[in-house]
């Protein structure tokens, strides 16, 4: 799993239970406009009722926790964020949303945050893939890498990390990542999915992509997701350098930029802010520096190591 802008999370282990989708904690935000044929069925089956709508962060300050090195553990404050300071020194509210691994958490971790009133997003990689989990990781019988693998839809290696690109264009690729979202987050019962390198056309993926393919592609999975009553985190819409951000505002439920301050890349995400939920990660700046900006434009920032194992210092 990456980041866009050069995080590297390497975990293991999860498992998947069914939970309830439509009912999360008291007090969730809701959009609707989910598309009911996204849902999957069998063929001649009814279609079944589809959710139309799902939480949705609200604006304002939302502390938030991105702990994605390992299966958080509900018992280690570090990794929960319990006990982070603010710049001025004081302690830290703690989180009320958490953006963990969707593979190597299970469903109990969910349901655990959820009944403690937190909110949880599912991180999953869908514009590239490593041979990082095994069958018993991701409880299928053949693991995604695999499968992306035997459909001749891996491209070119990914600068710096051993994994490769996935045709997005491909329908066998759209359905692997819509099973892996319905195993690992649907089914598990997270309230959003953030999607990591959903923006690959932006890179040398060996496949020639083209902004209108990941349009193409992020709206079916958007579609996808709301179908089961998920959110969507879109992932660093800033750094691509031309209106995809803009383009895809419409689909999004919030937004996850990383280092918007260090590459002054903020102001790309113009049509979110004011408008929907923004989470921002920086690694390099300071929050002495970071944190007034991101505050004035209503974005949750907080500074994060490299590995994201949970150290955090947020801005408020």
């Amino acid at each position: 799993m990456r980041s866009t802008r050069g995080v590297r999370h390497r975990t293991v282990a999860a498992a998947a239970t069914l939970l309830a989708l439509s009912t999360m904690v008291a007090g969730a935000s809701t959009a609707s406009g989910a598309s009911p044929g996204a849902v999957a069925r069998s063929v001649g089956s009814a279609p079944p009722a589809a959710p139309t709508s799902w939480w949705v962060p609200p604006l304002g300050s939302q502390p938030w926790q991105w702990e994605l090195s390992n299966p958080l553990k509900l018992t280690n404050a570090a990794q929960m964020g319990t006990k982070d300071k603010l710049p001025n020194g004081s302690l830290a509210p703690a989180p009320v949303i958490y953006d963990i691994d969707g593979i190597i958490n299970p469903a109990s971790t969910v349901a655990a945050l959820h009944a403690s009133g937190k909110h949880v997003v599912c991180y999953v990689e869908v514009g590239a893939a490593g041979n990082y989990y095994s069958t018993t990781d991701e409880g299928t019988a053949t693991t995604y890498y695999a499968q992306f693998a035997a459909a001749g839809v891996l491209g070119s290696a990914v600068n710096g990390w051993p994994e490769r690109y996935v045709d997005i264009r491909s329908a066998a690729t759209v359905s692997i990542v819509e099973s892996m979202i319905a195993q690992q987050c649907a089914a598990k019962g997270f309230d959003a999915v953030e999607t990591d390198i959903d923006e690959s056309y932006n890179s040398a993926n060996g496949f020639g992509l083209t902004q209108a393919d990941e349009v193409t592609y992020m709206t079916a999975l958007a579609d996808y997701m709301h179908g089961l009553g998920l959110g969507w985190w879109i992932k660093n819409p800033d750094d691509t350098g031309d209106d995809y951000a803009t383009l895809m505002a419409p689909l999004a439920d919030a937004v996850l930029t990383e280092q918007c301050n260090q590459y002054s890349t903020c102001g790309a995400l113009s049509a979110y802010l004011g408008t929907k939920a923004v989470f921002n990660a920086e690694y390099h700046v300071k929050p002495a520096k970071f944190c007034p900006s991101d505050i004035v434009r209503g974005i949750n920032g907080a500074e994060f190591n490299l590995n994201l194992t949970g150290v955090r210092k947020p801005c408020a």
